[in-house]
């Protein structure tokens, strides 16, 4: 949103170099994007795509705004926004409790991490969808999309992207830094 030649303020600069400086898993794959114009004088984003198996699984942002007058609603100058989307097997994603269950990724995620935060708040969908007609052939299938934005207490936010990264291997299904999926049992009579 700054020209080139213009001076970003400190903590901005702080914020934008703790995101950079954090390492995630393998599987989750990193990119610096354009980050939107409007809505903050400073922004920065992020967009990640997590593989499982070498297929992509769930995508998600993560945009950093700041603004050195503040937001009341922000309760602060800072301010992360998310935007995570997976695809998920038809038994999980038609699962009533998966909006509370995806609140707690995030929050659980966050809190692991140490990335201390305030005024959080955001959404959970749960879609399951069935095709018809020319678009038929695939069996029901699900996902879910979870939309947030919290305050970080600090400028060093490599904790708050540590913690996003664990929101999306959660929603991806990847098991725990550390720990082997187990291979799923064969029907019976396969080879």
């Amino acid at each position: 949103m700054t020209s080139p030649s213009t001076v970003l303020p400190e903590v901005f600069t702080r914020a934008v170099a703790g995101l950079r400086a954090a390492t995630p898993r393998g599987e989750i794959l990193i990119e610096e994007i354009g980050a939107p114009q409007r809505l903050a004088p400073y922004a920065f984003a992020l967009s990640a795509t997590v593989l499982r198996d070498g297929e992509e699984v769930a995508t998600g942002r993560l945009i950093l705004l700041h603004d050195p007058a503040g937001h009341d609603a922000w309760d602060g100058t800072l301010r992360l926004v998310t935007y995570v989307t997976a695809d998920l097997e038809m038994d999980l994603a038609a699962d009533p409790m998966l909006p509370g269950v995806g609140w707690t990724w995030l929050t659980d995620a966050l809190d692991a991490h140490d990335a201390t935060y305030k005024a959080i708040g955001g959404t959970v969908t749960q879609t399951v969808s069935t095709r018809f007609g020319d678009l038929a052939g695939p069996p029901p299938g699900g996902d879910i999309e979870i939309r947030a934005s919290w305050t970080p207490t600090s400028d060093d936010l490599s904790a708050h992207l540590l913690g996003w990264c664990a929101l999306l291997a959660s929603t991806a299904g990847l098991p725990p830094p550390g720990v082997t999926a187990l291979p799923q049992p064969r029907p019976a009579g396969t080879a």
